[in-house]
Order: C-alpha cells, then structure tokens, then sequence
C-alpha cells in the first residue's frame, strides 16, 4: 500500500514545490505555457499580496511516498460573501495526477480548511477570487492559454466531478477571425449614437497609471456588478493590477470612454506575452529575460482581457466604439486574438462578439458543491 499524505504549506521549500509540481504535469503537454516562477512567488505572497488585506487563503500539497502527486489552494473572500449574502469559499490552483483518490484527498484538505472558516459550499477553480485567474478548461485543449487565462489536462474535469462537484457557470472564450464585411456599417451606427452623448475615446495614461487605475476601478465595479461571480475590485487590488500589468499595456489598445471628462467604459487589451513567456521555462536567469526581450518584439497575438460599460450607457455604441477602435488599431498592425471571457448566458454581448468576426474556441467552468459536517 502506498502511503499519501496532504499537508498545508508551511514553508518556503514547500511552496516552491507547490509551484514547479506543474512542470510534471504538463511536460508532454505542448499547448501549456510555464509561468515565471518569480511572478508565482509574489503571487502566494501573503505579505504582499493585496488579497490578503481582506482574504484568506491555505495552499495544501498532497503526496505519495514523498513525491509530491498534486496541489490545491482554498481561499475565502468575505466581500464576496458579503456582497452575494452566501456563505462560500473556492477552491484554486489545482494540480493532480490522473487519481481519484488523491484528487478526493486534496478536496478534503480545502474542505476542512473552509469549514473551518464557516462555510459550508466550495466552488473552483477560482484562485483568490474572480477578478484573477478561474475556470476549468473544458474544451480546446490544443489551444494555448492567453495572458492571464487557465489551462488544465482534460481528466479535470473527471476528477473534480468523482468528488461530487456539479456545473455551477460556464464562461467562453472567442477568437477574432476576418474582420465580416458589415463592419463598416457597425460603425457608422455606433459612432452616430455616441455622437449624440458627446463620449470622448482616449488612450490611457501611463505616466499617470494610479489615477488610470482608479478610474477604471470605478467603472469595472459599476459595470459588473449585476454580473454572476462578480466580486468589487479594491483599491489596493487595482493598484497592484496596474501595477504588475504596465509594462504590458500598449495605450493604443487601451482606451477609456468618457462623458464630460467622468468614465463611464473602457476596454483593456494587451499583447499576448504568454506566446513568448513559452520560450523561457519559467526562468529570467541567466538568460530568460533575454530571450523574453527578443521573442516579446515578435508578438502578434493580443487578448481582450476587459471591456465594461456603466449601465446607463449601454445601448449608446460606446462598447462598439472601445472594440472596433482597438480592433482597426490592431488590425493595422497584424495583431490576431482572443477576447474572454463572457458568461454564458450573456446573450447580448456574445452576439456582439459573434457579429465582429469572433469564434467560440475554448470554454471554461465553474464547478460547486455542499460542504458535509
């Protein structure tokens, strides 16, 4: 009989285990991109970490006669909770070998560390919270993760339901092909309507990046607040964000719709640097960040990571605007891409995306279950 144990991370050797156990599971898998092992540490910074000034979260390892077969995190967001009045913490970052009874085991490590908080449903994968990376990949396994998107083996899915996990939400991912010929006449008709509210597209300021941020706080918490999942952004989460993201933002793809100089949309879409964090294995030393600077110049895939509308202007072109602007200005400079993700039972915005050219390629779930006493 082999032995398995899960136990809760307690020090830096674990946590650096926790982080390159992933290099096992994917080293056949040709679509994963490694993540820089230096942005993983600061993303499980306790210290650092603005989640942590107002969340909590436990990472566990799970092995097998002392070699590490899987990894899980629990955390617990209070303004969630708060906002949705429910009683709910999630599961994240899960790893695991193709068992069963490993993955059951490391389900029940994150369960018992939520009952310990008092909740009594868990729901994943969502690590931290929504505003980070969530979602199982259910389809388009052959397809590489954009920026700041999940990718997982197929029997996840599997295992997470063997532990008694059901569908909660599923959100999609959509891909932009030719540019359809109607285009043309989108944008007449959203210019005109925008016209007639005098909204103002500019390019964000990155001399000015915190005011930037907190502005685009304003309208992501108005904007997806009716939204399912939706948990408010912080001010020390925005900052962070903007933070980590800046040298990434092109201006010219990042724009903020305003109505007398107050916000009321933006849309936020970056260059794809996972296509050439690809080439690098995780590591800047001693010559990853040279192979990052030479691969990063030959970027021409981009992702939508956000687009948001207060609700008032809705139906008044300004999302149509944000997107055809960025998409003529990356069209212009061969960019291809991605935009996700979009519930899936947003009906509206999906055939907006489906009327500008994009197809759905990839979807991700949202799985949850009842905590047992």
């Amino acid at each position: 009989m082999s032995e398995l144990e899960v136990s809760e991370v307690r020090s830096r050797r674990d946590r650096d285990a926790f982080i390159k156990f992933q290099w096992r599971i994917y080293k056949n898998d040709p679509a994963w991109v490694p993540p820089l092992i230096i942005e993983r540490k600061a993303f499980l910074d306790r210290k650092r970490h603005p989640f942590y000034r107002h969340g909590d979260a436990g990472l566990f390892l799970a092995r097998q006669n002392g070699e590490v077969v899987g990894r899980i995190m629990a955390s617990d967001d209070p303004n969630y909770n708060s906002l949705h009045q429910s009683n709910i913490g999630c599961f994240g970052l899960f790893e695991c070998i193709d068992d069963c009874n490993i993955a059951a085991a490391l389900f029940e490590a994150a369960a018992g560390w939520q009952r310990k908080k008092g909740r009594d449903e868990i729901m994943g994968p969502i690590d931290y919270s929504t505003n980070y990376v969530c979602g199982l990949l259910i389809d388009g396994f052959e397809h590489s993760p954009t920026i700041l998107t999940a990718h997982n083996p197929p029997y996840y899915a599997r295992l997470i339901e063997h532990c008694g996990f059901t569908k909660e939400k599923d959100w999609y991912a959509w891909w932009f092909k030719d540019i359809p010929a109607p285009m043309e006449r989108l944008r007449k008709i959203a210019t005109a309507r925008s016209r007639k509210h005098d909204v103002a597209i500019r390019s964000i300021n990155l001399k000015l990046l915190t005011e930037e941020s907190r502005r685009l706080r304003v309208v992501f918490n108005q904007a997806w607040r009716n939204n399912w999942g939706f948990v408010p952004m912080t001010e020390a989460e925005a900052e962070h964000m903007a933070s980590e993201m800046k040298l990434l933002v092109d201006p010219r793809m990042t724009l903020i719709a305003e109505i007398g100089h107050r916000p009321v949309g933006f849309v936020i879409c970056v260059p794809d640097i996972n296509s050439a964090l690809g080439k690098i294995n995780g590591r800047l030393l001693p010559f990853g960040l040279l192979r990052l600077l030479y691969y990063r110049k030959k970027i021409r895939t981009a992702r939508f990571v956000a687009l948001g509308v207060v609700e008032k202007y809705r139906r008044v072109g300004i999302a149509e605007m944000l997107v055809l602007q960025v998409m003529a200005e990356g069209g212009s400079r061969g960019f291809t891409g991605e935009l996700s993700m979009t519930l899936e039972d947003n009906s509206m915005v999906n055939r907006f995306i489906e009327a500008m050219g994009a197809g759905r390629y990839k979807t991700y779930r949202i799985l949850k279950r009842r905590l047992t006493k």
